[in-house]
């Protein structure tokens, strides 16, 4: 009998003891995050871009010129393609084809520099956004946060993503 009370007192404990465990998981501060909604609101997004733009400023414009000029031998071989000799059409064109190698060369170069860019500076503020997500995660003591992304579904309220949209803007 006592062995039987034993078993039975050692058997609720322990399903005690798992209840309040699974009750405790229940427990966890849980949030989430939208990162799209999140790097589409920030300001320094704006700074950034135009930040790159003055870069390739110099670059895009030279492209424009190029692009002109194209535009300006395809209107003389137009208007005065007739009255050209053969020498002189064999010369527009290899000066066509020249600026078109030229503006296909510097128009990619200028892409690729671009997208580096633009990717080192997305970085930046990913590091930023990492840097406020753990700072609100610390203060407010939540024991998780996901990307929206992750999670079929979640409340609205645990979604904390205009608290670090606020953050990030307060340390531009």
């Amino acid at each position: 009998m006592k062995k039987l009370l034993t078993a039975v007192s050692v058997s609720a404990m322990m399903a005690s003891a798992t209840f309040s465990s699974t009750a405790l998981a229940f427990e966890q501060k849980i949030g989430v995050i939208d990162m799209p909604t999140i790097f589409q609101n920030l300001p320094q997004r704006e700074q950034v871009a135009k930040k790159i733009q003055g870069e390739f400023k110099e670059r895009i414009e030279e492209i424009r010129a190029i692009t002109k000029k194209q535009q300006g031998l395809v209107d003389k071989q137009k208007r005065d393609g007739a009255l050209m000799t053969q020498q002189q059409k064999i010369d527009l064109v290899r000066e066509m084809e020249s600026l078109k190698s030229d503006y296909q060369l510097k128009s990619k170069a200028l892409e690729e520099d671009g997208r580096r860019r633009e990717a080192e500076e997305r970085n930046k503020l990913l590091l930023t956004v990492e840097k406020a997500v753990n700072s609100i995660a610390k203060s407010e003591k939540y024991d998780l946060i996901l990307q929206r992304n992750a999670v079929a579904y979640i409340s609205k309220k645990h979604d904390i993503s205009a608290k670090v949209i606020e953050k990030v803007s307060k340390s531009k």
